[in-house]
């Protein structure tokens, strides 16, 4: 009977490819942006709708960003920040402090 391994095992597996460690990292980026936005809209309570028109966008381009389906531009952010009250900010982190 061949051992089974984790998910975890798995995961750093496949992530030892640096290509595949580049997407990932990006995937990731997405998906915590669009988090950030879809927490603090609903909090505002706000659409999407509502949202995409205050910062000049569409609300299927909101519902892509907040999925995670795009890589944003630093105007974009900035648009959205302004349209949800906030100030964008941008820094570098050391990888040993990074989540």
């Amino acid at each position: 009977m061949s051992e089974r391994r984790s998910w975890d095992d798995l995961r750093n597996e496949a992530l030892a490819s640096p290509e595949a460690r580049e997407a990932y990292d990006a995937a990731r980026i997405r998906f915590e942006l669009g988090a950030a936005v879809r927490e603090r809209r609903e909090a505002l309570g706000m659409t999407q709708a509502q949202l995409a028109q205050v910062a000049g966008l569409l609300q299927p381009a909101i519902a892509r960003f907040e999925a995670g389906g795009t890589m944003p531009t630093l105007p974009l952010l900035e648009r959205l920040a302004v349209a949800l009250g906030m100030r964008l900010r941008v820094g570098f982190e050391p990888l040993d402090r990074a989540s």
